[in-house]
């Protein structure tokens, strides 16, 4: 009998302990990671810990590893190892999503993309709807962080440095769209727009379903997870709100049974096809 093939080495970089407002990453990721075990030898990994790390794994998966900004020296280093290397890396680092920051919501407005509109110039503050309060936020934040809503006689001294402004924009609530590859697993929104992570289940139409898979389209991603953010415009079109690349949250505790079940069989899938076509 010929012997069995080795199952395939992952490291999964999570870090458990990040304070996310109104998710729990550690309890997410250790399920998950639980579930994949199954086809995967995993080992856990501290992004701070993932360059040194690469050696003996035949490809890295990155989950719920916070926003890079608060660890930038060595999420560049892991970039820098895992490219000289060629270790495969799920999501792979070509995403044009906020993986590269969020200079892709000019680039969309730009092409006339339904994308909340953006500038990042004082001189084309004009070009934004008018507006009684204004959003300013970091091109590479993460989680909200460095944002500020201000009034629109005090937009334009913010505009310096590396940020992007919005007009505010007073939706009716926010929805989230999950893919794995190109496929749509689940969405889910919040009815109450002061409650961001408090989700539940949303019946998509083939209409919010075409929005979304537009900009996973427009990623050119071949595998990985991807999370499609947008909000319901007081004229009832959505807009994006962001393209989520790198390391989504999965909200996976507001699913029933199946619904995670069948998540996690697609991730499965995705990764034994990512690692074909790497091998």
């Amino acid at each position: 009998m010929a012997p069995a093939r080795p199952r395939p080495r992952l490291l999964y970089v999570t870090d458990p302990t990040y304070p996310a407002r109104g998710r729990r990453y550690g309890d997410e990721d250790v399920r998950l990671a639980s579930r994949l075990r199954a086809d995967f030898d995993l080992t856990l990994c501290h992004p701070r810990d993932a360059a040194a790390r690469l050696d003996g794994f035949d490809a890295v998966v990155v989950r719920n590893s916070g926003p890079v900004m608060t660890y930038p020296d060595a999420y560049d280093a892991f970039r820098e190892r895992a490219t000289e290397t060629g270790k495969p890396v799920y999501n792979p680092l070509t995403g044009r999503g906020d993986m590269a920051g969020k200079g892709y919501l000019l680039e969309l407005g730009t092409a006339g993309r339904p994308v909340i509109p953006t500038v990042d110039r004082a001189e084309d503050l004009h070009l934004l709807p008018p507006a009684d309060r204004y959003v300013v936020k970091p091109r590479l934040g993460a989680d909200s962080t460095g944002l500020r809503v201000v009034a629109a006689d005090a937009v334009r001294e913010l505009v310096v440095g590396s940020v992007l402004v919005q007009p505010y924009i007073d939706f009716a609530y926010e929805v989230s769209f999950y893919f794995v590859d190109h496929d749509i697993q689940y969405a889910l929104y919040a009815p109450d727009p002061g409650r961001r992570w408090r989700l539940e289940p949303y019946e998509a139409t083939p209409r919010d379903l075409e929005f979304a898979r537009g900009f996973v389209d427009w990623n050119t991603l071949d595998h990985g997870i991807q999370r499609v953010d947008a909000c319901r415009a007081p004229d009832g079109g959505l807009l994006l709100v962001e393209l989520e690349d790198l390391n989504p949250y999965l909200s996976l505790d507001a699913l029933d049974a199946a619904s995670r079940e069948s998540f996690a069989s697609a991730m499965t899938a995705s990764l034994h096809g990512f690692l074909r076509a790497a091998g």
